[in-house]
């Protein structure tokens, strides 16, 4: 079971944003622009009263501005509130209520959320600072000054008090999201995975209003489908279409434990597809790449070698990738996918025991010298695999600034042939003795 997600909105400037980092506890970056990252909507892992939640930053909404640049910021904000379970509206408390304040209250009454109103900037409490909200129908203010961290607790409390009561059963299926854009058949694909020679077990209504997460039972192993096929056309430009199907596969990508891009073999990978990709290895998940519609490419001997070469070339940040060709229609070759399934989302979760890491690493530093610079060598002192899925390893060194990205990136290779990593991405820390 997915966290609770909360979502922070509101009108630009009324300190959602610094409310985000005190919760968060540290300053999120929001500068990276690597492939796949979204700038626009932050999320972070946090946690209150021993309640885990997922907690998501928008940018600030302007809900009649036509500029382009406001439209794409209210079009993320409107994602975060629909896959939303709690809503936190953040107002101003030293600027008071504005036509802009009205404009979002009415939008968050429509959702049918709880919506739990944030007074944001009250330095000192005095009734009369918070009085005036009321008037925008949603129940009693709460004030806080995020930037000094008073009432922050108190709004928490309300927060965690829309939780679900009791413990959540654990469930023990392999969450299993299929992305990609518009038409690359992943309706198909999950029809044919869902076939009548498996048993479903439930339909359970996903954390999009579109989404549906199927669950169902194969050779004795459960899972749970994570199906983006259900996007609502806007009626608005083509780009819409494109834009919600991304976001909507973007937080599908979050809850799932194994990815699978879906991609149309005829128009081969597109920008729209390296993106989805991109935020799949960013966010570690292990994943499948799926060229569908193989029954529709002419093929000769050397063709799949093509395809093959065509996908190293668009995928250079993560040459560990795992495909396969198939065509969801006839069902050539899609009996195999689960059982790919299963590897990646094993070697995810592998771990080295530590006298290995340590053998391999030692080993991979007598073969290829560690760089030096300005006459003082790297030395690698320790290495511990600290975390899985993905797996994630420490390497305690004398000075973080002797490794280069060339040797890092050769130490990569030295661990994923010496272990079977191939579908999932790793990760390696870099810390100086001594450093926690």
């Amino acid at each position: 079971m997915a966290n609770p997600l909360v979502a922070i909105v509101g009108r630009p400037n009324v300190g959602k944003s610094t409310f985000f980092n005190k919760v968060a506890g540290k300053k999120i970056s929001i500068t990276e622009d690597k492939p796949g990252v979204t700038r626009d909507r932050l999320y972070v892992d946090a946690e209150w009263r021993g309640k885990p939640f997922t907690m998501v930053d928008t940018g600030g909404i302007e809900m009649r501005s036509e500029d382009t640049m406001w439209r794409e910021i209210k079009n993320q904000a409107e994602v975060a509130i629909e896959t939303a379970d709690i809503i936190l509206f953040f107002v101003d408390g030293k600027e008071g209520l504005t036509s802009s304040d009205y404009d979002v209250a009415d939008r968050l009454r429509r959702c049918k959320k709880p919506v739990i109103l944030v007074v944001n900037k009250v330095d000192e409490y005095s009734a009369d600072k918070v009085f005036e909200f009321y008037s925008l129908g949603l129940g009693e203010p709460y004030p806080v000054s995020a930037e000094h961290g008073t009432g922050v607790g108190d709004a928490l409390d309300e927060v965690v008090s829309w939780f679900p009561k009791g413990e959540i059963a654990e469930d023990d299926s392999i969450k299993i999201a299929v992305v990609g854009k518009p038409n690359a058949g992943k309706s198909s694909l999950v029809n044919k995975l869902l076939g009548f020679e498996r048993s479903i077990v439930t339909d359970i209504a996903g954390t999009t209003r579109d989404a549906i997460d199927t669950k169902f039972c194969f050779n004795n192993k459960n899972y749970t489908i994570i199906d983006t096929a259900g996007i609502r056309k806007k009626s608005k430009v083509e780009d819409d279409i494109e834009y919600y199907s991304v976001m909507r596969a973007f937080d599908a990508v979050r809850r799932a434990d194994v990815c699978l891009l879906v991609v149309d073999c005829t128009e081969g990978l597109t920008e729209q597809d390296t993106k989805i990709i991109g935020y799949v290895h960013e966010q570690g998940k292990p994943s499948i790449i799926v060229m569908n519609k193989w029954d529709l490419v002419e093929k000769d001997t050397n063709t799949i070698n093509k395809f093959r070469k065509q996908l190293e070339e668009d995928l250079k940040f993560m040459d560990y990738f795992k495909s396969i060709h198939i065509s969801a229609k006839t069902g050539q070759r899609t009996e195999k996918l689960l059982a790919m399934v299963g590897e990646v989302y094993e070697h995810a979760r592998f771990r080295v025991a530590t006298g290995t890491l340590n053998d391999v690493i030692a080993e991979a530093v007598r073969t290829g010298e560690p760089p030096s610079y300005n006459g003082r060598r790297l030395k690698i002192y320790y290495a511990s695999q600290v975390s899985v899925a993905p797996p994630t390893f420490v390497l305690f060194v004398n000075s973080t600034d002797l490794l280069h990205f060339s040797y890092e990136r050769y130490l990569e290779n030295t661990l994923r042939k010496n272990f079977d990593f191939s579908g999932t991405p790793i990760k390696i820390i870099i810390r100086e003795r001594g450093e926690q």
